[in-house]
């Protein structure tokens, strides 16, 4: 089988005005960006309505392996399969940022014949939509280190600055600087350090704004500092808040792309899965609820996080309900799972997960059968959708079936989409729309006024499985401080590994009786979470040993080459 590069470059585009009209979007609601993808026009908003008979489908999966399991190719496959069963179906995905592209996991534009295309722009610069959530955040932090070198007029204690610079680049080089060295002229000196550009709370705030009005109030809100007598500094307190919306006015608009088969997606946000709320934008959503039959979106990482966080943050800010989930698995990751495997990026896998093994298969499921139960405790159904590799057995087929039907799901189906496109969803796409049309159940996990640490209690005995949680000082503190700046009411957004359900990467399958870690809170008042950090858990992550960009170039011909 060709690379997925290989596979998107022999596509045969089709121009994006005919995408949108298919949409019955007209000239004056698209700005196309060259001929093969383009920004909507949220005036598509006011014209009409959310179809009431659009159904609204969210994609999660089991705890991954570092490799990855093919969530988001199976989120564009499920389109593709919806549509092949004559559904107008839209896939609504995040945009993927450069730290993977060229760091370990690759892009997010799908694989194989379930692709987003054309693929080389989405997986680099696009619309330039997260180099505009990077300049609003970094004007933002020059606008607070220009207000202490103009002697301090707001009283910003040098000792509790939270804003930090961002990159779209994975670099751990830059995790603890210090700035404003050079001598008087060069600003104050002080510590501080860079986040990649996808955990700014800039990022959060684009995927869950409802608009340019709220976007503008939003970031007035965002708290970057304290006085020192430890009250918030805002963006609106530095003047910076008018200046970051204008440079993300554009940015605003979701982008409209096709898939391999010319089926409509709309791309739009990148927040991380582990370290921020891992969903695209509210905006993306609410113009694909206008305009097809079905909308299926994707959460990030196992639903332990991405799911959890689309319930209890996404859907809390839009007042969406999702009519059905489908959760991804495979019999590799599984097997991963017993605890006899390890999966490590770059090296060949281990030729024991190509066998059959029943029993290894069984003792990891334990797996699959905790992320099933975590989204029925939301009260949605799922499908379990088997994303089918070459060496997978039919007996280790039917035990995963039969197992996922054995811990709660509605059907379980094989997906060969990889291989096949939208005929190799059919099956995903028929145990969907049945799904969907069952009876909804819908509840957030936590009410709202519950206290900050009850609310992470519940998440991480609810969700995760732990035994208790233990709040260090450090964390302790920011929750009494927060809870008395009013800030109690807000969603936690947890920050932590998407390689286990507990807070250790190292524990596999469905870990019990642990403590879960909070080292730190941090708060997002304009995104409108607070975030714990769990662990070891970074917000800027760092380059493997052998970097995916070492493989990226171009050929004689000036195509781009090594890019999956």
């Amino acid at each position: 089988m060709n690379s997925d590069l290989a596979i998107a470059q022999a596509c045969e585009l089709r121009p994006i005005r005919e995408i949108a009209e298919r949409l019955n979007l007209t000239e004056e609601e698209i700005d196309p960006y060259g001929k093969y993808f383009a920004k909507i026009s949220l005036d598509v908003l006011g014209r009409s309505p959310a179809n009431p008979a659009s159904k609204y489908i969210v994609v999660t999966c089991i705890t991954p392996t570092p490799l990855g399991e093919g969530k988001t190719v199976n989120t564009i496959g499920l389109a593709l399969g919806l549509n092949q069963i004559g559904k107008l179906a839209i896939a609504t995905l995040r945009q993927p940022s450069l730290g993977p592209v060229f760091g370990i996991k690759g892009g997010a534009a799908g694989g194989g014949y379930a692709q987003v295309v054309p693929m080389e722009q989405i997986n680099l610069h696009l619309t330039g939509d997260n180099h505009a959530v990077a300049v609003a955040h970094n004007l933002l932090a020059a606008f607070l280190d220009n207000s202490l070198y103009q002697q301090n007029p707001l009283g910003i204690d040098l000792h509790r600055i939270t804003w930090k610079r961002v990159v779209d680049v994975s670099d751990r080089a830059l995790r603890s600087i210090i700035v404003g060295l050079g001598g008087r002229i060069d600003g104050v000196p002080r510590e501080s350090g860079f986040d990649i550009a996808v955990a700014s709370e800039v990022m959060a705030i684009l995927a869950l704004t409802s608009g340019l009005k709220d976007l503008r109030q939003r970031l007035g809100r965002v708290v970057v500092a304290e006085t020192r007598g430890r009250q918030p500094i805002t963006a609106e307190d530095l003047r910076c808040a008018g200046a970051m919306t204008v440079l993300l006015k554009e940015a605003l608009k979701p982008n409209l792309l096709q898939t391999l088969e010319h089926t409509p997606c709309l791309m739009h946000a990148g927040p991380f899965g582990n370290i921020a709320h891992g969903n695209n934008s509210i905006l993306a959503d609410e113009v694909a609820l206008r305009l097809g039959d079905y909308v299926v979106t994707e959460s990030g990482f196992g639903a332990d996080l991405g799911f959890e966080k689309f319930v209890n943050i996404k859907c809390r800010t839009s007042g969406r309900r999702p009519d059905a989930a489908l959760l991804i698995c495979t019999v590799r990751a599984l097997k991963m799972h017993s605890g006899r495997f390890r999966i490590v990026p770059g090296k060949p896998l281990d030729p024991a997960l190509t066998r059959e093994d029943l029993d290894s298969l069984a003792a990891g499921a334990d797996n699959l059968a905790k992320q099933i139960e975590n989204v029925r405790l939301m009260g949605v159904p799922v499908v379990v959708a088997i994303n089918h590799f070459a060496g997978d057995t039919p007996r280790e087929i039917d035990l995963v079936k039969r197992l996922a039907i054995d811990g709660g799901a509605f059907d379980a189906v094989v997906s060969e989409v990889h291989a096949q496109g939208g005929r190799g969803g059919i099956a995903m796409a028929e145990a969907i729309a049945k799904a969907a049309d069952q009876p909804s159940e819908f509840r957030f996990l936590y009410p709202d006024d519950l206290p900050i640490k009850e609310k992470v209690l519940r998440i991480a005995t609810k969700v995760y499985g732990a035994e208790t949680v233990k709040f260090l000082p450090e964390a302790e503190e920011q929750i009494a401080h927060f809870t008395e700046l009013g800030y109690g009411t807000l969603p936690i957004c947890m920050a932590k590994t998407h390689l286990s359900l507990s807070h250790d990467p190292a524990l596999k399958g469905r870990p019990k009786g642990f403590a879960l870690p909070v080292r730190e809170v941090r708060a997002s008042v304009g995104a409108g979470f607070l975030y714990p950090l769990i662990g070891e858990m970074r917000t800027m992550p760092g380059l493997p040993a052998q970097p995916g960009g070492m493989h990226v170039d171009i050929d004689a011909e000036g195509r781009t080459v090594g890019l999956f």
